[in-house]
């Protein structure tokens, strides 16, 4: 009998993992189309597979894209505005959760309310009105132009993966913490975030990819971001397919690097985001 249950669950266990190489494998497939097409000649694309075996890897195609692209230029860019909106996204939705959830003053509820709402106010609505803004306050075409709306906009997000693991940790640390003399500020920083890595992870670039803002409210090329680097080889290499595919393979690389390291801390925080919910 239990031998005829182990061999149930065995096989059970191989069709599971069947079923979850097939979705892996349609998951990374995007990617894997997108490098293989990055290493080919353009004349080899116009093939009837959909997967081409390059007869020589072309690496010429990432020069060009390192070259012509100036990618070291707004990849910089997109780091400093990145980083910028996601510390400063880090900082305030940990400050604003300590204030709505261990504090106590009257308009707590009504705050906190209001951060969430922001997230469902879409985000090209406001494109107009900001560029009037900006354009009155002579910001538009400087870091700050990307910089506010950015962090405006993850901040709701942000608030609300934060507030909820906030609410779980407990307050008898604090308490102990303050009869040890700390002030509010070192409970914060030195006691709470440290326990609150796995939601901080998951405030992530969301605004990496985003071109709608910027080209709206970028003229020059001081602070355009990566999204621009693919659009001007779409002009400039506009025949030349394969380099094309090189510069979205250099694009979408950061954003995956980040995403490797951190993978271990945002998988907890979902789901520990998820079984608190």
């Amino acid at each position: 009998m239990n031998s005829v249950l182990s061999k149930q669950s065995r096989t059970k266990r191989g069709i599971w993992i069947a079923v979850f190489i097939v979705i892996a494998f349609v998951q990374l497939f995007p990617l894997i189309w997108l490098i293989d097409f990055s290493l080919c000649k353009s004349n080899d694309l116009f093939t009837s597979g959909i997967l081409v075996w390059p007869e020589e890897i072309q690496w010429v195609n990432y020069f060009l894209a390192f070259r012509d692209g100036h990618f070291l230029h707004y990849l910089g860019n997109s780091l400093l505005i990145n980083t910028l909106a996601v510390a400063l996204v880090i900082l305030i939705s940990v400050m604003a959760s300590f204030a709505c959830t261990r504090m106590h003053w009257k308009l707590k509820n009504v705050v906190a309310v209001i951060m969430v709402m922001g997230m469902m106010i879409p985000i090209h609505a406001t494109l107009l009105p900001n560029y009037v803004i900006y354009d009155r306050l002579k910001l538009t075409d400087t870091i700050w132009a990307l910089l506010i709306p950015y962090v405006a906009f993850s901040l709701p997000q942000g608030y609300f993966l934060t507030s909820g693991f906030m609410a779980s940790i407990p307050r008898e640390l604090e308490e102990a913490a303050l009869i040890d003399g700390c002030g509010v500020y070192r409970v914060v920083f030195i006691i709470i975030m440290p326990l609150m890595k796995a939601s901080i992870a998951t405030v992530d670039l969301n605004n990496w990819n985003e071109f709608m803002m910027a080209t709206t409210y970028l003229s020059s090329d001081k602070w355009k971001t990566l999204p621009f680097c693919i659009l001007e080889f779409t002009g400039q290499y506009s025949s030349n397919y394969a380099v094309q595919f090189a510069v979205m393979a250099l694009s979408a690389a950061p954003a995956l690097i980040v995403y490797i390291f951190l993978n271990k801390y945002i998988t907890k925080g979902v789901a520990l985001g998820a079984v608190k919910g």
